[in-house]
């Protein structure tokens, strides 16, 4: 009986051995991919969110701009 705990004891430790060895290679991979996409992103050169909504504010306001002086342009060209 004492051999048959023995042979458990045993393959309970290396299951346990097997399991820390599975979690410390996808802590290893998943930094490794993480690192990989970050590194691809960078080299897409892509603006984040913050670039663009303030591009796109200042396009707006271009917009506006350009239309207050077509109908600034337009009011002077009926006076002549």
């Amino acid at each position: 009986m004492q051999t048959r705990n023995k042979v458990f004891d045993d393959l309970s430790q290396l299951m346990t051995n097997a399991m820390g060895v599975a979690q410390g290679a996808k802590q290893e991979a998943d930094t490794a991919m993480k690192s990989w996409i970050d590194r691809w992103l960078a080299d897409r050169d892509l603006v984040t969110r913050e670039e663009f909504d303030a591009v796109r504010a200042m396009a707006q306001k271009a917009r506006e701009e350009n239309e207050a002086l077509k109908a600034r342009i337009e009011a002077l060209e009926k006076d002549k």
